[in-house]
């Protein structure tokens, strides 16, 4: 392969898998040339260049859910200006397949791919896909699924199941951190401050944060500072950037929870994180789970019931119905979030079945996977 764009973006769980793509390509074919498009004002106008990567912005917005909100009027000239805009990209760059993962971008770049025929792929990572990539469905090449059940949306004949790709440092580091066992434990408790004889919970709401897990780890804290005592745990607790600041101020305030309470609004070193948790805590997003799934740790999921359509319910019942974790819906876990991992802790052997029946869910050669996907629709 000579020319690859990859196209898509809005959150981390679009971002991550589209680099592990490129990288998994940059592999195969070094001199290839790889260019994102992504949309306008989204944080993959400046991640992707941080990875080592060109990129180009669209004009396009989602669709807000207030349907009085002025960016919904807004929409369809934007709509109309991305698609030119995707035209004249695909013309200049002459890509020898489109690839797109999810986001505002994907959408216009993958309807004028597929109009030009220009091998289309997408890559979808939720259960449940979004609204997008359905209308997509009959028009591009091959549609690599992260998770089962995808069937119900796309052709039979264009779906390859290939796991969601995961760049190879993070797959090599959560490998290692659910292989070395208690030495990366102990050693991952030191780097945080934390006591490697005491269970440690990890709770990570997303890059960005999650309001309720935030408030159900002040619940925690603001319960045992009233009576003095301490749960049976400590907390690595990932915030989210937006929360940081209030989060570390509020913290600061809470007298002795600062000896087992540690507060971070974004965790960079997540093999570290991984390797001192005991119990993780976290939304059910596809790119989150396929971490957890190579930790092979116990996991009580969180969906969020913000995201398009509740997909992160449909991903998270996947997983538990095969025994692979604890749900526990938004709306309970300020309330349960503590006796939930208490029970977990207190029963060792319901702790060892959950970590093992996630780990059969892992799928550590996706990122390879779905390029074999790219160069067959190339070839086609």
């Amino acid at each position: 392969m000579k020319r690859v764009i990859l196209s898509g973006g809005g959150t981390g769980g679009h971002i991550q898998p589209a680099l592990a793509i490129a990288d998994e390509i940059k592999r195969r074919y070094p001199d290839c040339d790889i260019l994102f498009v992504g949309a306008k004002g989204r944080m993959e106008m400046e991640r992707v260049p941080a990875a080592g990567y060109r990129i180009e912005g669209l004009d396009i917005t989602g669709i807000d859910r207030n349907w009085r909100s002025g960016r919904n009027w807004l929409f369809p000239f934007r709509l109309l200006r991305s698609l030119w805009q995707a035209r004249q990209v695909l013309g200049r760059f002459r890509p020898e397949v489109a690839v797109g993962v999810g986001g505002f971008a994907s959408g216009p770049l993958l309807f004028r791919a597929a109009g030009m025929g220009i091998p289309t792929v997408i890559q979808e990572q939720n259960s449940h896909p979004g609204i997008t990539n359905r209308l997509l469905a009959r028009r591009v090449s091959f549609v690599c699924a992260g998770m089962p059940g995808l069937e119900r949306w796309f052709p039979a004949d264009r779906l390859v199941m290939t796991g969601n790709p995961l760049r190879a440092r993070v797959v090599e580091a959560a490998k290692q951190a659910g292989e070395r066992g208690e030495e990366a434990r102990r050693q991952a408790c030191a780097q945080w401050g934390l006591d490697p004889e005491v269970p440690v919970l990890f709770v990570m709401g997303g890059s960005l944060g999650a309001a309720s897990m935030n408030a159900a780890v002040r619940h925690i804290v603001e319960g045992h500072e009233r009576s003095g005592s301490r749960p049976g745990f400590q907390i690595l607790w990932q915030c989210g950037g937006r929360y940081r600041d209030v989060s570390e101020r509020w913290l600061g305030e809470q007298g002795a929870a600062g000896s087992w309470v540690v507060c971070r609004g974004y965790i960079e070193d997540m093999p570290a994180a991984y390797a001192a948790a005991d119990v993780i805590a976290a939304r059910a997003g596809a790119m989150s789970l396929a971490e957890l799934t190579l930790l092979g740790k116990p996991a009580v999921l969180v969906p969020s019931p913000v995201v398009a359509e509740d997909h992160q319910t449909r991903n998270a019942q996947a997983v538990v119905e095969g025994g692979g974790a604890v749900l526990l819906e938004d709306r309970r876990v300020v309330a349960e979030l503590e006796s939930t991992v208490a029970a977990l802790l207190a029963d060792p052997g319901r702790m060892a079945d959950l970590g093992a029946a996630i780990r059969t869910w892992a799928r550590p050669e996706a990122a390879s996977a779905v390029v074999d996907v790219i160069e067959r629709s190339g070839m086609e």
